[in-house]
């Protein structure tokens, strides 16, 4: 086993570094005390930037969105388990490569299990990258997203802010993949302070607006004048909007479909319906749970946005909020860059779970979905590419004023904007670090274990994840609108021509038939971190068996638990779409893809270690760090 704090092996001619650089020393420098190992942490679990993008994702899933709060509440208890997990294997095992590293670690220190140990962290590592390496790449795709949003509500004759340009998204993708990896490459350091500074700032907007969400439910009782917002002009409005009915003749011998448009003038703003007296009608507010298909539009009372409503939905909520929750584990990839990596790392992976996820998270997801109302539905949210920036819309003309609103959302998104780029930048640390240390036990080929000699960061590892971020990226907005979130034709046919914000939409119906790529490479990610945080749970177990501070609650229950709740999790992504929980297409690509990684993981593991002189079942033990 080669020692992740050792100097690295003898550099042959092509190992030598990049133009510009000397020899890398191999060792990471301990400069991280408690807040800069807790905010790293933080700024992954980035309550701002993540409930901005799964708020849409968790409206999509169909029938299940009544059950969203206590998904977070289920996601919370899940992570809580696997977070005192690491926090325990934190205490034995100080040092750089996370979960990998662990179980290399745990499995030495057994006489019974050494064999192991090199068959044991690679399965870890491997699967951590199902994670790791996919997590980013849903960052900058929601980066596209939220700046085509942005951009669409600033110049909506350019590009339409519920559904923006593919092509355009795809861009920001590219560009801020590799513009966060350049903050990565400079130094942990650099991304500590800016990670520190970007936390104050979007929790306190997100707390600003979650406040503002409550007064507006709290201030309008049903039958009051209210606001409703219209997607397409992205802006909210006091009035009932003029419609007229367009018949559409049906396809292939189908019956043709009338629909209620709404009537606009030249500028795209909705005109008023005009009531007897030739006044633009009120609008008048309502709490529905219902409509008449039995779609579900708002929560009636405060006691039904934290009922679960039916456990099954809860499950599927679960395993989408898992996104918005992890990133507690990351700080145990810096426990070379830890001043006092016992004592600080097991306290930061609990604080920043509890921080954002108990204290934020609850209060942001209660107030966003109590504040649902019938002038914005969930089935509002579900066709819109930012669901809380619109409910930013309304509130911020509420306090502020008509017109008002939308400066208070564009204020909002750029925290939102911060946030990201925090979020981004904290998970590349991580999941380079992940892919360094197996780089530095040549369990991956390349040169993952070298460091910039200058910066003392995993250069290659982060520059090869900021491309794979970037691709990835690319895919999860291609179709990002498509399943449960495909626009209506109406809406479609009202996007402004061009090739960077038109292209690729084509029907209702095409689009709603296809499998929605943003939440297919959610639920990838989401499928590698259940895998990840089960295998971590048996690591802990293994670890303390029969060990002098071995504690049945932290070492077996706690872990027990965890493992089971993942494997459930991982379970339901089968069951769930037989039983029409959720949509179909999605969980069942998402394990195709964990598939895939995983026998190509397989192969990778027997012809690399071949390549290495190494056997799979370790035949001297190496003595436990």
């Amino acid at each position: 086993m080669a020692d992740i704090q050792a100097q690295p092996p003898v550099q042959s001619p092509a190992q030598a570094p990049a133009s510009g650089q000397t020899a890398p020393t191999g060792e990471m420098k301990a400069t991280l005390g408690l807040t800069g190992l807790t905010s790293n942490a933080m700024a992954l679990i980035a309550p701002g930037a993540l409930m901005w993008l799964t708020f849409f994702i968790q409206s999509t899933t169909r029938n299940t969105g009544p059950a969203m709060w206590m998904g977070i509440v289920g996601a919370v208890v899940l992570c809580l388990s696997i977070a005192v997990c690491y926090a325990e294997l934190a205490k034995l095992y100080p040092g750089t490569g996370s979960s990998y590293y662990f179980a290399e670690q745990a499995f030495l220190s057994r006489d019974r299990t050494w064999r192991y140990a090199r068959i044991s962290k690679f399965i870890v590592g491997w699967a951590s990258h199902l994670y790791y390496w996919i997590y980013p790449g849903v960052m900058v795709g929601t980066m596209g997203i939220l700046c085509g949003y942005v951009v669409g509500t600033v110049w909506p004759n350019f590009m339409s802010a519920s559904n923006p340009g593919i092509l355009f998204m795809m861009a920001i993708a590219i560009f801020f993949s590799f513009a966060v990896a350049y903050i990565a490459h400079r130094g942990i350091n650099s991304s500590t302070s800016i990670n520190f500074a970007i936390n104050v700032i979007q929790i306190t907007a997100l707390v600003i607006f979650s406040v503002f969400a409550i007064q507006y439910r709290l201030h309008h009782p049903p039958g009051s004048v209210a606001y409703q917002f219209d997607s397409t002009s992205g802006e909210a409005y006091q009035y009932e909007f003029q419609t007229t009915p367009v018949t559409t003749p049906g396809a292939n011998g189908a019956p043709a479909t009338t629909v209620d448009t709404i009537v606009r003038d030249a500028n795209g703003v909705p005109l008023p319906k005009l009531d007897a007296h030739n006044l633009p009608t009120p609008f008048h507010i309502s709490y529905d749970e219902h409509d008449a298909a039995g779609n579900f539009l708002a929560h009636p009372s405060a006691f039904s946005v934290i009922r679960p409503h039916d456990w099954n939905w809860v499950f599927v909520q679960v395993t989408i909020a898992i996104l918005i929750l992890v990133g507690f584990e990351s700080v145990t990839t810096m426990g070379g860059e830890a001043k006092n990596a016992k004592r600080d790392v097991p306290i930061a992976v609990l604080a920043s779970l509890l921080i954002q996820g108990v204290v934020f998270y609850f209060f942001s997801y209660f107030a966003s979905n109590y504040f649902l109302n019938s002038g914005y539905t969930m089935q509002s949210a579900a066709g819109s590419a930012a669901p809380i920036g619109d409910m930013m819309v309304i509130v911020g003309d509420a306090i502020f004023g008509q017109g008002h609103g939308r400066t208070f959302m564009l204020v909002e998104a750029f925290t939102v904007f911060l946030a990201l780029i925090g979020t981004a930048l904290s998970c590349i640390n991580t999941g380079a670090r992940v892919t360094y240390a197996m780089g530095k036990d040549r369990e991956i080929r390349g040169h993952f274990g070298l460091l910039h000699n200058r910066n003392l960061t995993p250069h290659r590892a982060i520059w090869t994840l900021a491309t794979i971020s970037a691709v990835i990226g690319c895919v999860a907005v291609s179709l990002a609108f498509a399943d449960g979130g495909a626009p209506s034709d109406a809406s479609i046919a009202s996007i402004p021509h061009g090739i960077l914000s038109s292209f690729g939409y084509t029907t209702h119906d095409k689009l709603a038939a296809l499998p929605n790529s943003l939440l297919t490479v959610t639920l990838a990610s989401n499928f590698g971190t259940f895998l990840l945080y089960a295998l971590s749970c048996i690591t802990c177990m293994v670890a303390y068996h029969k060990h002098e501070k071995y504690s049945l609650l932290r070492h077996t229950l706690i872990p027990l638990f965890g493992l089971l709740a993942s494997i459930a999790c991982m379970a339901f992504y089968i069951i769930g779409p037989y039983f029409n929980f959720g949509t179909p297409h999605e969980p069942l690509l998402a394990l195709a893809i964990a598939a895939i990684w995983g026998l190509y993981g397989g192969f990778y593991f027997l012809t690399s270690g071949k390549a290495e002189g190494k056997t799979a079942m370790l035949q001297t033990k190496t003595p436990a760090a």
